[in-house]
Parts: C-alpha cells; structure tokens; sequence
C-alpha cells in the first residue's frame, strides 16, 4: 500500500513505524506541511498518516494550512479509507470531522503512561494497558457525532477513538525510536511544556524512562501499527 504521512515538524516522522512499512513492502511519501508543502492528489494513496506537532488545532491565522489540511482529512475519512493519526493527527481527526480540541484542563501530560484501551481490531494483541509516550498540552474535548471513545483517563478522558470502520485517533505516542525525546526536547514549545510539568533540566530523566520502557513501548507500537495495517487491506479489498 502506499500512505501519505501529513508532517508538521522534520522531527516528528513515523519513527518506528517506518521499519513496520519497509518489512511489510509498504511505501511512504511524507510532505512537511509546516514547510509549505502542497498536499498532493489523494487518490494516489492508499492510508492517510498524520503525525504531531508542536502547533495547535485552533492556530489556523498563525497556520493557514491547517484549514487546507482538516479539509482533506475531513474527505479522506467521510470516503472510509483508513486514517491514523498520533497526537496532533488525533486532535486534527477530531477537529476537521465535527468534534473539538482545547486546551488540556490540567498540566500537560509529558513522559511514559500506560493507558488502558478497550477492545477493537487495533488493539489485538495489545496489553490492556498499553505503554505509550505522551508529549501534550492540547486534547480532544468532544468527539465527532458517532465516534467510538477507545481509551481515556482522568487526566485526559479521550485517549484514542474510532470514526467508521478505519479511522482512528490516538492523543499517545507509539513511534518513537531511541532518539526522539532528544530531537522533541529541542522543540521550543515542547521543552516548555516539559519544564513546566517536571521542572529545568528534566529531559535526561526523559530519556531514562524511554530506555527502562523502550523493548515493551516498541513491541506495542508495532502491534497497533501492524494491526492499523491489516484494517487497511480489508478495507482496501472491501472497496474493490
């Protein structure tokens, strides 16, 4: 299959999900939307991929190509074809499809969690609570009508959810390599948010708990991955 992945920061690429494509004989083309570049034509692709970033939903005059972006999601996911996106891609889904994203009630949430996830096709295989990485000041507040609510917590009550049969936002992280909490550190909007929950010169600490936790992070991350994966296929073939 072919997945178009919606960037909005070098830094903030597909990580580990690009070792999951290159095995399975998947291709990516990637477009930095931060850097001005266009979104090419959506029929050529067969999965939509939308990353994080350090901007937010709401920063449309900051960020005119929001606009453009939540419109091509919003036509990508009312056409059924399959849909992930990780934090920013979760707070997108939700914004361009008929729900809401604000800002997070409390403290951001920035370090290893494990949050528990119901169960769905995405999470086979997933232990019910799965670990993940969390780097956000921003969350869904309201879910598009009919979506299915996957996860939540106290702190943050949407955590992952479902729009149709393939399209799913999650606000966690699964992506990361072994150097992402060192290029997000170097983010200015995410070093402040890492300040202001853990204090000044907490990012090695970061980095520790991303190693004691990386072999379970990982195999999680490519579980879901895997999973999002074969949805698609059945989606794909179901629409043939």
């Amino acid at each position: 299959m072919r997945i178009l992945v919606f960037q909005h920061a070098a830094t903030e690429h597909p990580g580990s999900f690009r070792g999951v494509m290159a095995r399975e004989g998947h291709t990516m083309h990637a477009v930095e939307l931060d850097e001005g570049e266009a979104i090419p034509p959506l029929d050529g692709f067969d999965i939509l991929l939308v990353m994080g970033g350090p901007m937010d939903v709401w920063e449309t005059d900051k960020h005119p190509w929001l606009l453009d972006e939540m419109a091509a999601i919003r036509a990508w996911v009312e056409a059924g074809r399959p849909y992930l996106g990780l934090c920013l891609g979760h707070q997108l889904l939700a914004q361009a499809c008929g729900g809401h994203a604000g800002p997070m009630a409390g403290a951001p949430e920035v370090g290893i969690f494990q949050v528990p996830v119901t169960d769905d096709p995405l999470f086979n295989g997933v232990p019910a609570l799965c670990t993940c990485f969390q780097w956000h000041g921003a969350e869904v507040k309201r879910l598009p009508e009919n979506a299915v609510l996957l996860s939540g917590t106290p702190a943050c009550p949407i955590q992952a959810f479902r729009l149709g049969n393939a399209a799913y936002g999650l606000q966690f992280h699964m992506e990361l390599t072994r150097t992402t909490a060192q290029e997000w550190g170097e983010i200015p909007e995410y070093a402040a948010a890492l300040e202001r929950v853990h204090g000044p010169g907490s990012l090695p600490a970061i980095q520790a708990s991303i190693a004691a936790n990386y072999a379970a992070l990982n195999a999680a991350a490519e579980t879901i991955f895997e999973n999002f994966l074969q949805i698609s296929m059945r989606t794909r073939q179901s629409s043939v």
